[in-house]
């Protein structure tokens, strides 16, 4: 169902002079008829097919290539500018890859309230989008948590199951493999939280030269016991296969797991690790190139469009005006809102990632974090 149907013969009259619904698109004049479009892989880039590009290709007959390599994000667009050879179209990316990209210049500026469609009530997309525009870079696109997800069938466990983070780092209690990002970011936060640490008081460890390394010293307790992964997929399979008991990952990732493939595992809430993620567009496309991002764009990111994409997966759209269109899973049936990591019953813990932190220590704490790996 579009926006158009939902809409009363009032509520259309009232709409502001040139208002136009992503389904109303005027032909792409001066466009490129293909677009390579980065993402993560799995579900969550299923997603974003289902919602966005296959009803756009129908629409346009646009062509798409997907490329999984959105974790390498940065350091590809790093390559591909020193090389000036530009192939990606359109990255997705975290907040703070966001922001790294737009201070080296790697990713353009936008004008959301230019460039993307206002909401149903006229509201420009930039105030619908709230807090979620979290750099000049950055086309919101979903609110995700990075949480836990443990198997509820450990023999080792005598019947108890983790009742919060800290869980992670109890061996003895919950003896078996973890699953950790191959990466600092959140395992830090992590680790101090377990080590003591007050939320509000995080950064300020951090920022001190014994914070990372405080953080690693808590990480090294369990460092046999962990399998990396630098793909939100890997979690999930390692659960699925037994190889792991515990395991962090996108929540979307988890809820696939557990209400799709039906298996015996639970999500771990506690600290879940809030993040924007969005789109970026390389600086530099040739005219035609940006000309058929700018305008899938504004298609993918209407009010219609993240509430259906919110209809596959369990990430909250950015947009204030899709939350309330979202209700049931697509092919499923089942109610959403359990599932969203923005339901007050999954917040009593949570951390929002801090952007400016990591976009200014990303790449010093990221080699530190290596050589530690390495030892």
């Amino acid at each position: 169902m579009t926006i158009r149907h939902l809409l009363s013969a009032t509520a259309l009259a009232a709409l502001p002079a040139g208002f136009a619904f992503a389904e109303d698109l005027p032909p792409c004049e001066g466009c490129a008829d293909s677009l390579t479009v980065v993402s993560w892989g799995g579900a969550y880039q299923a997603s974003q097919q289902k919602a966005y590009s296959e009803p756009y290709a129908e629409m346009t007959g646009t062509d798409f290539t997907w490329d999984e390599s959105s974790n390498e994000g940065v350091a590809k667009l790093r390559a591909m500018n020193e090389a000036g050879n530009i192939t990606w179209d359109l990255v997705d990316v975290e907040g703070p890859d966001s922001q790294r990209l737009c201070d080296e210049g790697l990713a353009m500026e936008v004008d959301l309230d230019e460039m993307l469609a206002p909401a149903p009530d006229g509201t420009p997309a930039s105030e619908d989008f709230g807090d979620s525009v979290v750099t000049d870079c950055f086309v919101p696109q979903i609110v995700f948590s990075t949480t836990f997800g443990y198997r509820t069938d450990v023999a080792a466990w005598n019947g108890k199951e983790p009742e919060g983070l800290c869980a992670l780092f109890d061996t003895e209690t919950f003896p078996g493999k973890r699953s950790l990002e191959k990466r600092p970011k959140k395992n830090l936060e992590w680790a101090l939280l377990c080590d003591g640490v007050e939320k509000d008081d995080l950064y300020d460890v951090l920022d001190t030269p014994e914070g990372v390394d405080r953080a690693l010293a808590k990480l090294d307790t369990i460092k046999d016991d962990v399998i990396w992964w630098s793909a939100g997929a890997e979690t999930p399979q390692r659960l699925a296969d037994g190889e792991v008991v515990l395991g962090s990952t996108y929540n979307g990732r988890l809820f696939s797991l557990i209400v799709e493939q039906k298996q015996p595992v639970k999500m771990l809430w506690d600290w879940q690790v809030f993040d924007y993620d969005g789109w970026a567009i390389p600086a530099g496309l040739p005219e035609d190139r940006l000309n058929r991002v700018k305008h899938f764009l504004y298609f993918a990111t209407d009010t219609q469009r993240l509430a259906d994409q919110a209809r596959y997966i369990s990430y909250g759209p950015s947009r204030a005006s899709s939350q309330p269109l979202v209700s049931t899973h697509a092919e499923l049936g089942i109610e959403m809102a359990p599932f969203m990591p923005t339901n007050p019953a999954n917040q009593k813990n949570y951390l929002v990632n801090n952007i400016e932190w990591w976009a200014d220590n990303q790449d010093d704490v990221e080699a530190k974090f290596q050589a530690w790996l390495a030892k």
